[in-house]
């Protein structure tokens, strides 16, 4: 059994997002054509190229020793910036992981090259990086863009269709694993909770994939992304770009500096002192709202000393 293309029917954009989430939620997984035409497939090889040729090979049975792997791959690939931006994936990211967060952030970009020789990888679930209770809440979505094909026998990712509504500790036969066998320009999405592997790579050659992924914006991402696109570099990002990444607060106010949006980092010198500005949701904002009202004199709002003592408390 191959992994089977979804292909967006010829509506509008939210049909679109709303079909590939229910597949994706349905199956744990789902296949797009196409993400990259072949003009952006031809650019995004340029720019990786160097990068592939002096990545060295991996270190261990998981990453793989016949494996070359690099991130940090936005500062890399302006092509993989905007694929990074899709606004159909992104919708789909967005609609499934907004449940469980105020806002998404980028967990990581990877590029993988499965040389000849490769063993299979173990089967994982990418969200077991993170200790919360696993199970109701999705914390993730893998992007696999294939950057060559992908086949059975050059190492296509293996996935094993509904695992993610199985127990989260649970590995399962190896006969239930499906291959996501697809073109180039090809995307196969899949959850955190989705069990998977790469594949090994029996053929005569390399095989190229690029992952992008994201998570809840509370969790920490598997990638330092204030590393990999200090502040110098992502002053060049589009501002949609940069906020995934890590660049806005997550309400209320977390992830901030000096008690601002970190995105004051990209504008400029920010070498004085900063005065903390609120950084709430709106209920949050209605309960202070409420609050103060309940504590106001009849005729006019709460005395200085009242308000600092409730503050203070």
């Amino acid at each position: 059994m191959l992994a089977q293309a979804i292909a967006p029917p010829p509506t509008t954009q939210s049909g679109q997002i709303d079909r590939i989430s229910a597949a994706l939620m349905r199956d744990g997984y789902v296949t797009l054509p196409d993400v990259l035409e072949p003009s952006a497939l031809a650019r995004i090889h340029a720019e990786l190229d160097p990068h592939f040729a002096a990545a060295p090979f991996g270190k261990g049975d998981f990453y793989g020793e016949n494996t070359k792997r690099f991130g940090a791959v936005l500062r890399r690939s302006a092509e993989a910036q905007r694929l990074a931006l899709d606004p159909v994936i992104l919708g789909v990211v967005e609609s499934i992981l907004a449940p469980w967060c105020e806002c998404v952030r980028l967990n990581l970009t990877q590029a993988i090259e499965i040389h000849p020789g490769a063993e299979v990888q173990v089967p994982h679930r990418d969200q077991d990086m993170w200790g919360g209770p696993k199970g109701a809440t999705q914390y993730m979505i893998n992007v696999m863009c294939a950057l060559d094909d992908f086949t059975v026998e050059n190492g296509a990712t293996r996935l094993w269709p509904g695992s993610h509504l199985a127990a989260q500790g649970e590995m399962l036969p190896e006969e239930d694993a499906i291959p996501a066998v697809m073109p180039a320009g090809s995307a196969t999405l899949f959850l955190g909770s989705t069990l998977h592997s790469g594949g090994a790579n029996r053929s005569a050659c390399p095989r190229r994939g690029l992952i992008i992924s994201y998570c809840l914006g509370w969790v920490r991402s598997w990638e330092n992304q204030f590393l990999a696109y200090p502040p110098h570099v992502a002053r060049a990002f589009p501002p949609e770009l940069a906020a995934l990444v890590g660049y806005r607060q997550h309400l209320p106010s977390l992830g901030n500096h000096e008690g601002n949006c970190p995105s004051v980092l990209l504008k400029g010198d920010v070498s004085g002192p900063l005065a903390f500005t609120d950084a709430l949701r709106p209920d949050q904002v209605e309960l202070m709202r409420q609050y103060y009202e309940s504590i106001a004199p009849k005729g006019g709002g709460a005395t200085d000393t009242e308000r600092g003592h409730a503050i203070a408390s």
